[in-house]
């Protein structure tokens, strides 16, 4: 494997230092010890923490992200139907006023939304969660759906910090899909259905969920 770095992957036990601070630790002191407020000033650092990581690794290349990579549109169509389906009925149960509340009254803040999510949300999520979690840290995972179930486990541990289990159960079946997506198709197809499900979620209403205001820790 070439190195394309001058700093290669250091060794196994450091490997397994590195990813429980990071997808483990960080995440966990988020959700016990920070302000509401200042969640996502965390997020931002370690989302930048993770892309130097990825940076530093050896062997990765950023055009590999892209480069042969075609896009599964049945998968797109499919995570699209299914999150409508979903966060509907979860609004209806659980929230009925806010079904579809952004989108019946601020529309022009969702289009934002929109445009936003994918580029400042879903994107550094994805190159965290899936280039670095699968090249850097490859080395410490099970073959096959092993590896998958432990990428979904801690897409969904990140999130800890909103104390929810409709988010908890919500972002590991994400996870799922978005790692698999990853592991068969390559970067832009779990980019792709992370920003489509996630604008979905937020036009059914359950950005509520995912808002740091109401966050209210059991404790």
């Amino acid at each position: 494997m070439a190195v394309d770095t001058p700093h290669p992957v250091k060794s196994h036990d450091w490997l397994m230092i590195e990813f429980v601070a990071l997808y483990f630790g960080a995440p966990l002191a988020i959700a016990l010890f920070l302000p509401p407020q200042e969640m996502f000033a965390a997020l931002f650092l370690f989302s930048v923490v993770g892309l130097v990581l990825l940076w530093r690794t050896g062997g990765f290349r950023w055009r590999n992200l892209v480069h042969g990579r075609r896009i599964p549109w049945y998968e797109v169509a499919g995570i699209a139907v299914a999150t409508l389906v979903s966060g509907a009925l979860i609004m209806w149960l659980a929230r009925p006023e806010g079904l579809f509340a952004i989108l019946r009254t601020r529309p022009d803040f969702l289009l934002l939304i929109w445009a936003l999510y994918p580029i400042l949300s879903a994107l550094p999520q994805e190159l965290i969660f899936r280039p670095l979690f699968f090249h850097r840290y490859g080395a410490l995972l099970p073959s096959g759906k092993g590896a998958i179930a432990i990428n979904a486990a801690v897409f969904s541990f990140a999130h800890l910090m909103y104390w929810s289990w409709v988010v908890a159960v919500m972002t590991f079946v994400g996870g799922w899909i978005f790692g698999r997506a990853y592991l068969r198709h390559g970067f832009p197809a779990a980019w792709l259905l992370h920003a489509v499900a996630g604008n979905i979620l937020f036009a059914v209403g359950m950005g509520y969920y995912f808002y740091s205001g109401n966050v209210v820790r059991p404790f």
